[in-house]
């Protein structure tokens, strides 16, 4: 009897297994008050959750230069490390159920799990060691090396990094970005309703999950998870 495939579940970090919007609205307007640029407001911030810097400040600050948004890109990592630094674990702490939930999929045969984030591998590298969970993740694609979402260089490359095939694959995420880059890479979509996006976004979504028992419920379905994508 030939072996079971593989199965790949890639998580999104801010959002939706870290309520990080404290800290990144706290660094985001640090980062405008020392460039003297006028902050925007706390939904635009989260609006641009999960995309790369780059391309998020250029949204948030569509009138500056781009030797200014440089100037605030920098501004921001300093400002949140910063906070990382004095805040700790609690800088970002995780959703209800998140950590348990993670515990359990991780010794479930053959899957193995993976993170796509906008944020840098400074700034992966410093959740996960937050919150010890060194080892959890056998795949982890930062913004660092890759176009912005939703293009689905992140889940492309984890596909390949693990071996896994794209229908044996699901994304799960808070935002249309997630959304939409499981759908460019062929990938199971899953949407969680407790992000910085609101759950009606999240159209390209296959489903939508209101907390982590759900999830896991859904996850624990055959796999193929999902429908044939149109």
């Amino acid at each position: 009897m030939s072996a079971r495939p593989l199965k790949l579940i890639v998580f999104d970090v801010d959002g939706t297994l870290f309520d990080s919007q404290a800290h990144i609205i706290g660094a985001m307007q640090q980062a405008f008050a020392a460039c003297n640029i006028a902050a925007p407001a706390r939904s635009e911030i989260l609006a641009c959750v999960g995309l790369s810097l780059d391309i998020g400040m250029l949204r948030l600050a569509p009138q500056a230069s781009l030797a200014e948004r440089e100037q605030l890109v920098t501004a921001y990592k300093d400002a949140f490390a910063d906070m990382r630094c004095s805040l700790g674990a609690q800088a970002a702490p995780f959703y209800p159920g998140a950590y348990e939930t993670l515990m359990r999929l991780a010794h479930w045969p053959g899957v193995v799990l993976g993170v796509a984030t906008g944020k840098s591998k400074r700034g992966l590298d410093d959740i996960i060691e937050a919150h010890a969970l060194e080892g959890m993740f056998i795949t982890q694609q930062v913004a660092d090396f890759h176009p912005s979402k939703p293009h689905p260089a992140m889940l492309l490359a984890a596909l390949d990094e693990t071996g896994v095939s794209a229908q044996d694959a699901v994304m799960v995420g808070d935002t249309s970005f997630d959304m939409d880059m499981a759908r460019y890479a062929g990938t199971g979509a899953i949407g969680v309703s407790w992000g910085y996006h609101s759950a009606a976004s999240l159209t390209s979504a296959d489903l939508i999950v209101d907390d982590f028992a759900a999830l896991e419920s859904a996850l624990a379905q055959p796999w193929p998870l999902v429908r044939e994508k149109t």
